[in-house]
């Protein structure tokens, strides 16, 4: 192209998906291109922070941003019961209901996200979201699907089906999950595809939210943990990445009376934070151990009245920089999580509670990345002795040192980056 591309990055409004477009937008702006990121208000300052220019999107009538934030965190709040279920439990009390939410967010965004787009008229657009937005297929410019969730997102014969937890050879497993999947996610998938025809889209085929992008699709499954697909995806629309991990800025560790023991990070995302039982469960834990640990609580600090000396707790760190200096990731297994932790080699002790959680969890169990372990079903003392034996699992971490070597060679955000730019030199196809 002539001119600088402008690229608009639209991540749904989590932190996971938020700050892996921030790792691809800062390769894209090293490369000549012009990022802008369009955002849900309560992500206002988040991609500036980074230097990246912020579009709203609207709050839809009669609703406040602070009302969409209280709602979106009353229904979490509401669904932390489930968060202890199977994942063949949560499909009807968690998965459906979360779909149906998913579905009143695009409908509710559609008019003000045309709008949005009408006016910055972008060259191309990064969708990072688990739903296309018809607004994003009608721009009337090419568009690229982020899968920024685990590798289960696009089906296949030997995949386990998303959101299941499921090993590849559970073949029984598989037959009830999707079955029940199917189930319980037809009412908002009707209702999603009733939509997609009014604003001229095509209906999905049962089960799906997302079709693929016929010009570009970034996965952010590292080569140590794809699956050996009975469908190869086309190499020309898809391209695999190594992770996708932004820079960040240094982290210095506090000071804690344990100033030379092994450093442990936790942190369970930004809907994870929302448990404070749980969390002050573990600290009390932590108190027992000679082990330093940085604990993510987000926006609930004043929640906890007694912090050990070995415990920091932060409503925000720079994640990057913390694993690459820890000894151990605790985690929820978001696939944001699960990448950094194989990208800097640090051991993860997985306990997940929803969505793509249950599909690395097993995946980090399998392969040797750490251990899974169940959210809240545990003993202090269980707790105790998984932590001291991962941080002694000398031959993990030697495993673990060789992955994060091959994936830093190869940086996920550069790769992803290169790829975006290729294809809008190449001019391909719109939709």
């Amino acid at each position: 192209m002539s001119r600088s591309p402008l690229v608009a990055l639209f991540p749904e409004a989590s932190f996971g998906a938020a700050l892996n477009c921030v790792g691809i937008a800062q390769k894209l702006r090293q490369m000549g291109a012009t990022p802008v990121f369009i955002c849900h208000s309560g992500f206002t300052g988040v991609f500036a922070e980074y230097g990246f220019k912020e579009y709203h999107l609207p709050p839809p009538e009669r609703r406040s941003s602070d009302a969409i934030e209280d709602y979106w965190q009353g229904f979490i709040t509401t669904h932390l019961p489930h968060f202890d279920l199977d994942p063949m439990a949560q499909l009807p009390t968690y998965v459906a209901p979360t779909w149906q939410a998913i579905v009143d967010t695009v409908v509710a965004a559609e008019d003000g996200l045309t709008a949005l787009l009408d006016r910055i008229r972008p060259d191309a657009i990064l969708l990072d979201n688990v739903i296309m937005f018809p607004a994003v297929a009608n721009a009337g410019c090419p568009w690229v699907r982020v899968v920024s969730c685990a590798e289960t997102e696009i089906p296949d014969p030997n995949v386990p089906p998303y959101l299941s937890g499921l090993s590849p050879d559970d073949t029984a497993g598989r037959e009830r999950f999707e079955k029940a999947y199917l189930t319980h996610t037809r009412a908002a998938q009707k209702r999603y595809n009733d939509f997609r025809k009014a604003h001229g889209l095509s209906a999905l085929p049962a089960g799906l939210f997302l079709e693929s992008s016929p010009t570009l699709n970034l996965l952010l499954a590292p080569s140590a943990a794809r699956y050996e697909r009975a469908d190869p995806l086309p190499k020309d629309r898809f391209v695999y990445l190594e992770g996708c991990v932004r820079e960040e800025t240094r982290f210095d560790a506090p000071f804690m009376p344990v100033d030379h023991a092994p450093l442990v990070y936790m942190s369970f995302g930004s809907l994870g934070s929302i448990d404070t039982d749980l969390i002050g469960r573990m600290i009390d834990v932590f108190a027992t151990l000679p082990v330093r640990f940085l604990v993510n609580v987000g926006g609930f600090l004043e929640a906890y009245s007694r912090v050990p000396d070995n415990v920091y707790l932060g409503s925000w760190f720079p994640q990057p920089s913390v694993v690459a200096e820890s000894d151990l990731f605790i985690h929820h297994g978001g696939n944001n999580s699960f990448c950094e932790a194989l990208y800097y080699g640090v051991p993860s002790l997985v306990m997940p509670y929803c969505w793509d959680g249950h599909d690395n969890a097993q995946r980090t169990d399998a392969l040797g990345f750490g251990r899974r372990f169940d959210r809240s079903a545990w003993s202090p003392d269980e707790l105790r002795s998984a932590i001291i034996a991962l941080l002694d699992d000398a031959a993990m971490r030697q495993r673990l040192a060789e992955i994060a070597r091959g994936m830093q060679a190869e940086p996920g955000t550069e790769r992803a980056a290169r790829a975006v730019m290729d294809a809008l030199e190449a001019g391909r196809p719109m939709a």
